[in-house]
């Protein structure tokens, strides 16, 4: 390398002259890590809002991948403990939080609940990932000081760990003039008309996020 000065030296290995490694811009990764709402239980492969958000993204050429991690009855506990090799195994950009109905079904602590939320939200940004917190809400039985404790602390999560809130995934479904008209049999779930209205929920909110979302940069074997 006689007549190279130090400058030209640094500039060759950045620009891979070198034969090293050169760093390949990937699309983000988006991880969807919640219940049967958004597994699909019920419906035909490819018509929930998780697999519409797939096709949203390419229709707004935005360049993002997304993997589904979600798994019908799962708690927070339960995304809580499989969260660690998630983010390991993805390095999502993006990490999409649908959990705490089954909790409330199930009469778990609120307190409980609240905490596994934390948790993984702050695992999440530890691994380098924005938080989207999609918030549930009870139906009326339940008493309107339980379901606006139960709101609220998906609001405490949201604020403490600088995530976007979704405030309620089945708005325009739950709260139909027609209580049933959106869901399946079981009337917990909604049917395959209704997923559109829950991407468009969650739409807005995921889009500002993914405007600040970088790509990932690994390096070329």
């Amino acid at each position: 390398m006689r007549g190279w000065s130090r400058r030209h030296f640094i500039a060759a290995v950045f620009a891979g002259c070198l034969g090293l490694p050169a760093a390949a811009a990937v699309a983000p990764t988006i991880l969807v890590v919640g219940d049967s709402l958004s597994a699909e239980y019920g419906l035909k492969r490819g018509t929930g809002w998780v697999a519409l958000l797939e096709k949203k993204l390419a229709a707004e050429k935005m360049p993002a991948q997304v993997v589904n991690a979600s798994i019908s009855g799962d708690t927070t506990s339960g995304g809580r403990s499989r969260l660690p090799a998630l983010l390991e195994r993805h390095r999502p950009a993006v990490v999409v939080i649908e959990l705490g109905g089954n909790d409330a079904l199930r009469g778990l602590p609120l307190g409980m609940t609240e905490q596994n939320l934390e948790q993984m939200a702050g695992s999440a940004r530890k691994a380098g990932a924005r938080v989207v917190l999609v918030g549930m809400q009870m139906p009326p039985n339940y008493g309107a000081d339980y379901a606006d404790r139960f709101a609220g602390l998906f609001q405490k999560v949201a604020r403490d760990n600088q995530a976007v809130l979704v405030p309620f995934l089945l708005k325009g479904v739950a709260d139909d003039p027609d209580p049933t008209r959106l869901f399946q049999a079981d009337r917990i779930h909604p049917k395959e008309e209704a997923q559109p209205l829950l991407l468009d929920n969650v739409w807005p909110e995921l889009k500002k996020v993914l405007a600040g979302a970088k790509p990932v940069r690994t390096r070329r074997p």
